[in-house]
């Protein structure tokens, strides 16, 4: 094979793999994949066709070692993570951006998830989403447990949060476990009582035994807010006591600076979410970004050391990577 064959056909795999990843992750017609990539339908037909012949698509699109993209390169080897990364034109508005990013989670997350496994799910805009799109595998002795309450002085936030884990829950056929209790709580001390309490320990048990976590970036800076930032969890105070900190982001309403650390602010003492140390003991944490605003809170999140793997859309990959380019 000539060099100039060699590239060509270099190329071909690379325009191959992106239909792929669009057409079976994404559930986009070919129409609307020839409109992005600017050809013919019959070129994406022939693509896809391709994609299969090679081995690139078997029952799911696959991305071997040898074909892995520079920013998920980039990714693993500044920060130790495997980026799933989820094609998407930089044109897209942020809303469009985050629901595909949300079908191509839910089919990543989906192979992640087996019998005998306890994951845990924190509420939120951009998990709500992934939840729409889990495909249906049935598990058996599987637990799914809620990492953060969702009660604030303006609601109980059980439907809000039921909705998110009652869907993943239908799809892996697995036992659910709610938390019923305040995101915040007004007082560090009543948290500290409540832990004591038999019925929350329990929960907290099942916190540990954590084999995947799952979750969003909270990011006061994001343009699809997240929940907890209008949801009424958070007042004029608690906003003041964040900026003091040097908050950027949290995880499970756990919050954290620019550089990973979560010690010393004040909000942490009342949240109901588990500790980043906690998180961070998990064997698979999957987190779930999308849009440059999340930028701040991503960077904070991988300095944390609270990802192993980060599903993210094309552009927000490569202005991360422009980090350690």
């Amino acid at each position: 094979m000539t060099i100039a064959s060699a590239d060509q056909h270099a190329e071909k795999s690379r325009d191959a793999l992106r239909a792929a990843q669009l057409y079976y992750l994404q559930d986009i017609t070919m129409e609307a994949i020839a409109h992005e990539l600017h050809t013919s339908r019959s070129s994406i037909s022939r693509l896809l066709s391709f994609a299969r012949e090679t081995g690139l698509v078997e029952i799911q699109v696959k991305s071997p070692a040898e074909r892995v993209s520079t920013s998920q390169q980039r990714i693993r080897e500044r920060y130790g993570v495997t980026a799933h990364i989820v094609p998407v034109p930089a044109s897209t508005n942020e809303v469009d951006r985050l629901e595909r990013v949300a079908v191509s989670a839910a089919r990543i997350l989906t192979p992640f998830v087996d019998s005998n496994m306890t994951v845990g799910i924190a509420w939120g805009s951009t998990i709500s989403a992934v939840s729409r799109h889990i495909p249906e595998k049935v598990t058996h002795n599987t637990t799914l447990v809620q990492l953060n309450g969702a009660a604030n002085y303006q609601t109980t936030g059980i439907v809000y949060a039921s909705e998110i884990m009652t869907r993943f829950g239908v799809a892996f056929g697995a036992a659910v476990q709610q938390f019923p209790v305040p995101a915040f709580f007004d007082d560090a001390a009543t948290k500290q009582a409540m832990w004591r309490e038999r019925a929350i320990r329990r929960v907290l048990d099942i916190q540990k035994r954590m084999d995947i976590a799952l979750f969003g970036l909270g990011s006061p800076f994001a343009d699809v807010p997240s929940h907890v930032y209008i949801g009424g969890y958070l007042d004029e105070s608690d906003y003041a006591s964040l900026t003091a900190s040097d908050v950027v982001g949290d995880v499970a309403t756990v919050f954290y600076r620019a550089d990973g650390s979560s010690t010393d602010i004040p909000m942490n003492s009342r949240t109901s979410g588990p500790s980043l140390e906690l998180v961070s003991r998990v064997a698979r944490r999957v987190c779930v970004v999308s849009g440059k605003s999340k930028l701040p809170a991503l960077r904070g999140a991988l300095a944390a050391g609270l990802i192993t793997d980060l599903i993210i859309d094309e552009p927000t990959a490569h202005l991360l990577t422009d980090d350690v380019a």
